[in-house]
């Protein structure tokens, strides 16, 4: 197997230089949901006239989207089915948007700084929390036998092993 983000075979290289290879691909689609985010909230703040909190949640909401389709298939090449993955990264792009929310009041309201400054800072630090969280639990890498469907795991219960793996691999009925 190729570590897509660097090119090497997974046993051939260091977990520190995957991790910041990965991490790097990481911040370059999250400068492409950045654009998208920070987009929307300057439209909705400038030209929709809308409040600066609110706005900035619903670009976050927007660039969640698109991190979501580039990160499951650039930096995690993950292969967990949407089914799982979805739900997953929906929990922690929520708790991040509660997050940017309670920061961007924190910063603009009770600290007055003006709200893309503000902004700048919610960034980096949902940032870590994101990545952190998406690594950990969203695209993690399943052991192998939660990979395969229960079915297969079923029959190599019930049936002896080598019988099962050739109706698995299409050999048998």
């Amino acid at each position: 197997m190729t570590d897509r983000t660097i090119g090497l075979p997974a046993r051939d290289r260091h977990p520190l230089m995957a991790l910041a290879a990965q991490f790097t691909a990481y911040l370059g689609v999250g400068l492409v949901a950045m654009v998208v985010h920070y987009g929307t909230l300057i439209l909705l703040v400038e030209v929709g006239r809308l409040d600066a909190v609110a706005s900035a949640v619903i670009g976050y909401a927007c660039g969640g989207v698109v991190s979501y389709t580039l990160n499951r298939r650039h930096t995690y090449a993950s292969d967990r089915p949407h089914a799982e993955a979805v739900w997953r990264f929906a929990l922690v792009a929520g708790f991040g948007l509660c997050l940017t929310g309670l920061l961007m009041t924190l910063l603009t309201r009770w600290l007055g700084l003006p709200y893309l400054a503000a902004q700048v800072l919610t960034t980096g630090l949902v940032l870590f929390w994101n990545f952190s969280a998406n690594r950990m639990w969203t695209f993690a890498v399943r052991p192998p036998e939660q990979a395969r469907d229960p079915l297969s795991r079923m029959e190599e219960d019930v049936l002896p092993v080598p019988h099962a793996r050739e109706r698995r691999l299409g050999r048998l009925p």
